[in-house]
């Protein structure tokens, strides 16, 4: 068995900015939950039989208390704002598994049922089907791995380490230190990818770097005092953005067998009809032949 654990929001974006490409074309209304559904539709032709798709129902999350400066909507297009919730209900009336997050983030479900799923002896490996490098951290072995569908790329354990030059167990402290832009994550400053890794593949994590440069052990690294002195002074700034960027992994996602999925539900037909997908309701039916 194989369990596939989708990124909704990611999902969304993609098919919103695959179908506006080269700006050939305004898109409908509906467009982008199309895409959503048709790519789902996809996934189940192709195999899938255990899946699971997490959104940010609201985008902001607790993480929005703890530091001001975190993603919130405003960077989101209204018209993909809107299609969120009728994402998820398509999704539901499809007859997949949805875990729509408000308090916490698609990311946080996901990373939850990566681990109820790689706890569970009868799954021979789990697909987070995100680019994210957040879930990078989630990462095991060939086990539990990452699943980029549109490079058609698979990255396990090794293939965290080869791109970050840290192993999933780091990434977080990774993050903290480099930043994320896309969840408005700063970093340190100074605090590159090369110095980071080489760091923290030493170190492990912040709380083994040692605030004085002469302590360090780290052969080729440049910039060494600076980037401790910044470190020294920016601990606790540091400490915060690893919380930020640490995924949650106590979420209620329920059991790897309530994510198989077993058809659509009698009100697909209506709801394809409503977004001008009537289309999508014979790829269905096929699929349960």
């Amino acid at each position: 068995m194989q369990v596939h654990l989708v990124d909704g929001t990611y999902e969304l974006f993609r098919q919103h900015f695959g179908a506006t490409a080269g700006g050939t074309r305004t898109p409908g209304e509906f467009d982008a939950t199309t895409g959503v559904l048709a790519s789902t539709i996809q996934l189940l032709a192709d195999g899938a039989t255990h899946v699971g798709v997490a959104s940010d129902h609201s985008i902001e999350s607790f993480r929005n208390e703890l530091f001001d400066g975190y993603k919130d909507g405003s960077g989101m297009p209204p018209e993909l704002t809107v299609q969120i919730p009728l994402m998820e209900e398509a999704l539901v009336a499809l007859g997949v598994t949805v875990w729509p997050m408000v308090e916490y983030e698609a990311d946080d479900a996901l990373a939850s049922a990566a681990a109820v799923a790689g706890a569970d002896q009868r799954v021979e490996r789990v697909l987070i089907v995100t680019p994210d490098k957040d879930l990078g951290q989630c990462v095991v072995g060939d086990r539990v791995v990452q699943f980029d569908r549109r490079k058609g790329l698979f990255v396990n354990e090794a293939g965290v380490v080869d791109k970050f030059g840290v192993p999933p167990e780091s990434i977080a402290d990774w993050l903290a230190l480099v930043g994320d832009t896309a969840d408005g994550i700063p970093g340190l400053p100074g605090w590159g990818a090369k110095s980071t890794s080489a760091v923290l593949a030493r170190y492990g994590h912040l709380e083994h770097i040692p605030d004085e440069a002469g302590r360090w052990d780290v052969p080729g690294l440049r910039g060494a005092a600076k980037l401790a002195g910044t470190l020294a002074e920016r601990r606790d700034d540091a400490m915060l953005f690893r919380t930020l960027a640490t995924v949650v992994t106590n979420v209620d996602v329920g059991s790897v067998d309530e994510w198989e999925w077993s058809g659509a539900a009698p009100e697909f037909s209506t709801l394809c009809d409503r977004i001008g997908a009537q289309h999508l309701v014979a790829r269905v039916e096929r699929l349960k032949r």
